[in-house]
């Protein structure tokens, strides 16, 4: 079997790098999710089933003094409606596929 000349197994090398970089960073964003669902979840259960009320409430006040500030999408917005203490507006309609069809020029 005969050897590949040293840039091309270079290259090959810089390649299986970056596709492992890739996937490294692929695990770290998983992880990244997992951790604030986690948090997320943590946080909605001790505003939700806390025995302490006092605790509950301060969250609850913090959760509504810092998430307008945070939150800058309107659906995101609309997904906090019951902590945030607003009425959740109903989302607009989605056109169906020959809706959207229909209305273009």
């Amino acid at each position: 079997m005969a050897r590949l000349p040293i840039e091309q197994r270079i290259a090959q090398l810089e390649a299986r790098a970056k596709a492992l970089k890739a996937r490294m960073a692929q695990q770290d964003r998983a992880k990244d999710t997992r951790r604030k669902i986690l948090l997320g979840a943590l946080v909605l259960h001790r505003l939700e089933q806390s025995g302490d009320g006092e605790f509950s409430k301060r969250l609850g006040d913090w959760l509504r003094r810092e998430l307008p500030g945070f939150l800058a999408r309107d659906e995101d917005k609309t997904l906090f409606a019951d902590i945030l203490g607003t009425k959740a507006e109903s989302p607009a309609p989605m056109m169906t596929t020959d809706e959207m069809a229909k209305s273009e020029p």
